[in-house]
């Protein structure tokens, strides 16, 4: 199994219509890409200074899967509202 792990640090004026756009198309995405196990996702609570402002953990079955998800339909669309609206982004894949 692989875990795939995505910390976002948004710009200020990430438009709130589009974050909700962005967050409703995370939620289509768990149970409709094939290999996807299981994909939780939310807002940083804590606030701290080293805080992002969410993230998106993602279980995988296979390291093939997780290519299969980076370029799926479901997923591809929301490139157009996190790439542009992000300060900075990072990921960690592993196995579990």
């Amino acid at each position: 199994m692989m875990r795939h792990a995505v910390l976002f640090r948004f710009k200020p004026d990430f438009p709130a219509s589009d974050r909700q756009a962005w967050i409703d198309g995370l939620n289509r995405m768990d149970g409709n890409i094939p290999g996807l196990l299981c994909l939780t996702h939310g807002p940083d609570v804590m606030g701290t200074e080293r805080s992002f402002d969410y993230a998106i953990v993602a279980d995988f079955a296979s390291v093939d899967d997780v290519a299969v998800y980076n370029t799926h339909p479901l997923h591809e669309p929301l490139k157009k509202y996190s790439f542009p609206n992000s300060e900075q982004i990072l990921s960690v894949d592993f196995h579990l």
